[in-house]
């Protein structure tokens, strides 16, 4: 993991030049709450320019990342990262309390992030998770490695979004990782009984 990103970095000040700001890993590399077999490596690249041509300067490292399995990295602008932090409230706010830079400048931890569009984003958020867990749910019935796949890979997104809901109602919930013992969680149950309970487990997560 600190292999490749430290490649990255060096391949993105290579292909960016002074155009390149800083880079930051957040997510749960970022925050202590990294699994090898189901998290990923979230990577976001501040530009002083986003446009065609910085984008493409991009390329020689985002294809050597992506070939190594890894997202490509997010890319604002400085500009970009002031003006859109009311329409991504929850991802910023995240990001502010649990990131790690990688290079240049801390650009999150003088951030101020409007949260007046914050309860409608949750609730959004939260709605349109919901639907596509059915939407899932329904194209599996009776599978039960499929379902307990399915609420494995949810329950990443549904914790930060419960963890939201708190804070749209006034609850000063904190960043922190899931419960302890989490890689009972991840685990792939061989007996039906542990099974069983893995899917249980992860069911009381969504109430």
């Amino acid at each position: 993991m600190v292999k490749d990103l430290n490649e990255l970095v060096t391949k993105l000040k290579v292909a960016a030049g002074a155009n390149l700001k800083s880079v930051v890993l957040y997510g749960s590399a970022a925050t202590g709450e990294f699994h090898p077999k189901h998290s990923d490596l979230n990577v976001l690249c501040i530009l002083e320019r986003v446009d065609g041509s910085a984008l493409e300067q991009l390329n020689p490292a985002t294809v050597w990342w992506a070939r190594k399995g890894h997202p490509a990295p997010l890319v604002f602008s400085a500009e970009e990262l002031r003006s859109a932090a009311d329409v991504f409230s929850i991802e910023f706010a995240d990001i502010k309390v649990g990131h790690k830079v990688l290079f240049g400048d801390d650009l999150f931890k003088s951030l101020e992030v409007p949260m007046r569009l914050h309860r409608e984003q949750v609730e959004r958020e939260l709605r349109n998770n919901l639907v596509r867990l059915r939407q899932h749910y329904l194209a599996a019935p009776g599978d039960d490695k499929a379902l307990l796949e399915l609420m494995t890979e949810s329950v990443s997104s549904f914790t930060t979004l419960f963890r939201h809901a708190l804070i749209a109602l006034g609850d000063s919930a904190p960043h922190r990782p899931l419960p302890q013992k989490q890689d009972a969680l991840w685990g792939q149950p061989q007996s039906g009984e542990l099974k069983r309970r893995a899917v249980d487990r992860l069911a009381s997560l969504f109430g």
